[in-house]
């Protein structure tokens, strides 16, 4: 009886056994990261830098034929001077620090060069500028190479230190002082007073002393000389230096001194260099020299934040990057509104967010300010994918109108841990990419838009060559989507599951594209969705599966064949970087597969609540970001795979999406992932496979042969004073492109007008069934794509807007105004100038032509 009671409990201890070790392991791991985050980095020091240069030392200055920068050493505030005009820009406000609007911090940012965040475990972050924690305690240097000035700041709340001991026993300073010359040796000495405990003077307390310099119990030390001024200091800082004295050297002699309590806030080091090139200035941050402690790291960064800014007497706009592009005018008294924000290529999708409510994004890295009949324009080059651009105007926390870049560095990760912390926990990058933030000021003798946005043309064409040569479109380019197979809950034996719903079969896609072109519809670009793999909600892309309810592979040839037939040209939709819906059966293990989180978590994708904003965890449609290698191998495989279909590729994500992957033995930095997608998008171009994206972003444009859903307009923010089509003067007829779908958009006939200011082809999505095929899914987006309903109108649609228009599309446009707030004019290389009517009255130009409401109005 006794060895059965003992066996059961046996039995329990081991059935426990495992949910106890479980247990134990996750509340380890918590307490691990709750106090490993928390401590002091053991790693070296960090040595600040010191000011060489003295009170009266002459501006730094170098120059070409085109520019002229002069930089004050004693603030490295600069001044560039454009030599053909005259013009000069200022990096810093010139009467900032007697700013009336302005508080001290306020203003201490308005004469930074650089400002910087830093955050800690907790998430709480901390702003430093260089006005008030480099530059006025001497804590930089500044360096001379050619046509270059290198800036190396540290930044933090200390005061100006030198690397020579405070505090130190005889035998250290013997030590040192035979290393050094004798007359080095004599000059030190004197600055050093002599200390022994067994022989203090009579004015000497030696409680006092014992309490200040412990090491005099047991030492004869030496002590610095209180009054030792500062250009001895730096004197005996080289002698020292040249004896081999370290940092961490002056570090462990500064602990013997206890007279002054020293300070533990974070010290930081950041590199800015600026470079003369032709008509442009190039900043650059080499992020290899950035430097902090583990448990602080540098969050966010931000070069030149107030370089151009105008103040309150002063005329001109900033131009910001929101859809095609849009101007906010100095002083426009909008104190109320929200400051303008956009993320570059949108959100990094390879960090966690819990709520969205409104998603903020550019297709380009482009800023600017015009002032007078003077311009700049700022092309984010390497390290755009992270960075923000951020506009305000004065009145608000400064009297000064201003545009920049911020750059996110140490991305994070919040951890949950429940009710075990009493904060937020969170989780840094662990390292940083061996990459160099870069931009480029181009200086133009234009105050108008349309000529920063040639000059931006310019730099694209240099940098892109034959990828952006002009067209030869004769007719409007027309982007027809079909809707292949949507999926659909079926009870199959009482179980629910998803199945492919046939919208459009291959032939009737063939039989769409015949019935357009007998109808006059020219230079069509044919995207097929949901064609494969389970429709629109595609899975796993590592190899494309016709749907077999949508016809055969011959069908599917057959269709590009008639694409041919009809000079169109068939492209195959695909997403390469998510896995939508998939499992093993599908060839996907998200442990292997999907790319990590900082936290090493997998990249586990939710749709978000369009009334609470928040996640929908619940939601049946969770996809998984894919790891970068694996994505990247699917892009190139399906490029290749739509090849023995004799189409085109059209990626649905690639060259929209951009996100990084900290999978734990293979990292990615977001530039990574664009240097490798740019990549891709070359070699499929020289394959001689047309390529077909969504969206565009400026890396991915030169090489597509159409971009679908360019953002024309983007979000309205009350703050913008006006859109215009900055992006499309710089690429227009160079690349075909459209906005939004008309047929399945918020408002077709807005969509039209768009199209007709900014120069876009037409889009439309069609699909054959009827949309009561749609009802029970998710995809009532498509009520509006039935063909047999749309198709008259289409081409009604169509047809006036190519016998107006279609010479236009192999030309450059070469200017736009908007002459009031509903009335635009947009003007091509060979004078055709369109007008666009928004308002809902009838308008007259300024010649007198009369353009309907809601309407345009072509005059060649």
């Amino acid at each position: 009886m006794k060895d059965k009671k003992n066996g059961k409990i046996r039995q329990i201890v081991k059935s426990l056994a495992a949910p106890v070790i479980i247990c134990a392991l996750i509340l380890a791991a918590v307490i691990f990261i709750i106090n490993h985050k928390n401590a002091s980095d053991t790693g070296e020091a960090i040595a600040p830098y010191s000011y060489e240069g003295g009170e009266d030392a002459e501006p730094v200055i170098v120059e070409n034929d085109k520019l002229k920068l002069e930089m004050d050493p004693l603030t490295t505030q600069f001044t560039v001077t454009v030599k053909e005009t005259g013009k000069v820009w200022r990096s810093n406000p010139e009467n900032a620090a007697n700013d009336s609007v302005a508080l001290p911090e306020e203003k201490a940012n308005l004469q930074s060069p650089l400002i910087m965040s830093y955050a800690v475990v907790t998430g709480l972050e901390t702003t430093y500028n260089t006005y008030a924690y480099s530059t006025s305690n001497q804590i930089y240097n500044i360096t001379q190479e050619g046509d270059s000035i290198r800036v190396d700041y540290s930044l933090g709340d200390v005061i100006k230190e030198y690397v020579i001991p405070p505090v130190i026993t005889k035998d250290s300073l013997d030590a040192w002082l035979d290393k050094m010359d004798k007359g080095d040796v004599n000059f030190i000495q004197q600055y050093y007073k002599k200390y022994d405990i067994n022989k203090l003077g009579k004015k000497d307390n030696k409680d006092e002393l014992l309490a200040n310099y412990p090491a005099l119990a047991d030492n004869v030390i030496y002590v610095l000389r209180d009054k030792t001024k500062e250009n001895v200091r730096k004197k005996m800082e080289a002698a020292f230096e040249a004896a081999g004295y370290t940092y961490d050297d002056f570090l462990a002699d500064k602990a013997q001194d206890l007279s002054v309590k020293s300070s533990d806030k974070p010290v930081f080091n950041v590199s800015v260099v600026y470079k003369l090139d032709g008509n442009d200035l190039v900043v650059e941050v080499p992020m290899k020299d950035l430097a902090y402690k583990e448990d602080s790291p540098i969050y966010t960064l931000t070069p030149l934040p107030y370089f151009g800014a105008g103040g309150t007497d002063e005329e001109g706009y900033m131009f910001v990057p929101e859809g095609g592009g849009a101007t906010i005018n100095f002083n426009n008294g909008k104190t109320s509104q929200s400051s303008y924000y956009t993320n570059v290529y949108g959100w990094d999708m390879c960090l966690s967010r819990d709520a969205v409510v409104h998603n903020t994004r550019a297709y380009y890295g482009v800023f600017g300010v015009a002032e007078g009949d003077d311009s700049f324009i700022c092309i984010l080059e390497e390290g755009s994918p992270y960075a923000s651009i951020q506009a305000d105007i004065s009145g608000k926390n400064n009297s000064y109108n201003y545009v920049n870049a911020v750059y996110s560095i140490c991305q994070r990760e919040q951890y949950d841990v429940g009710d075990i912390a009493n904060s937020d926990v969170y989780e840094y990058v662990p390292s940083l990419p061996d990459e160099t933030l870069t931009r480029r000021y181009t200086f133009i003798n234009s105050g108008n838009y349309v000529d920063m946005a040639k000059e931006y043309g310019t730099y694209l064409d240099n940098k892109y060559g034959d990828s952006l040569a002009v067209n030869n479109d004769e007719s409007v380019p027309v982007a027809i989507e079909i809707v292949g197979a949507i999926d659909k809950v079926r009870q199959i034996l009482g179980v629910p599951v998803k199945r492919p719903l046939k919208l459009t079969s291959y032939k009737e896609a063939a039989d769409m594209i015949k019935d357009l072109s007998a109808s006059g519809v020219k230079n069509m670009s044919v995207k097929l969705t949901g064609w494969c793999n389970g429709g629109v909600d595609q899975k796993l892309l590592k190899k494309a599966k016709p749907i077999g309810s949508l016809g055969s592979k011959k069908d599917l040839k057959n269709l590009a064949k008639v694409g041919e037939e009809t000079d169109s040209t068939i492209y195959l939709n695909g997403i390469t970087q998510y896995a939508n819906s998939s499992n093993l059966l599908d060839g996907f293990f998200s442990y292997r597969d999907a790319a990590k989180l900082i936290s090493k978590e997998q990249a586990k994708l939710y749709d978000y609540s369009h009334i609470t904003y928040a996640q929908r965890e619940n939601s049946d449609h969770l996809y998984y970001l894919l790891h970068t290698n694996l994505a990247m191998n699917i892009a190139d495989k399906f490029a290749k795979a739509v090849k023995t279909y004799n189409a085109g590729v059209s990626f649905q994500d690639m060259g929209k999406d951009l996100s990084s992957d900290f999978y734990r033995k293979n990292t990615h930095s977001r530039q990574t992932v664009k240097s490798l997608q740019e990549e891709e998008f070359k070699k499929i171009q020289s394959e001689g496979t047309p390529i077909m994206i969504n969206m565009g972003n400026d890396y991915a444009v030169p090489y597509a042969s159409m971009v679908t859903g360019m953002d024309l307009r983007g979000s309205e923010y009350t703050i913008l004073d006006q859109c215009v089509p900055f992006y499309q003067l710089a690429v227009h007829g160079k690349v075909n492109y459209t906005g939004d779908s008309i047929n399945v958009g918020g408002n077709q006939e807005n969509e039209v007008l768009y199209s007709a200011e900014y120069g876009a082809g037409l889009y439309f999505t069609f699909m054959k069934e009827t949309s009561f095929a749609t009802q029970k899914t998710l995809y009532t987006d498509y009520y509006g794509a039935t063909y047999d309903s749309w198709k008259d109108k289409m081409v009604e649609i169509y047809t006036r807007y190519n016998e107006e228009l279609g010479h236009t599309f192999n030309q450059e446009m070469v200017d736009h105004e908007n002459i009031t707030e509903d009335l635009s004019r947009t003007e091509y290389a060979d004078g055709t100038n369109v007008y666009v009517n928004y308002g809902y009255s009838d308008v007259q130009t300024p010649d007198g032509k009369t353009v309907p409401a809601r309407d345009y109005l072509v005059v060649r």
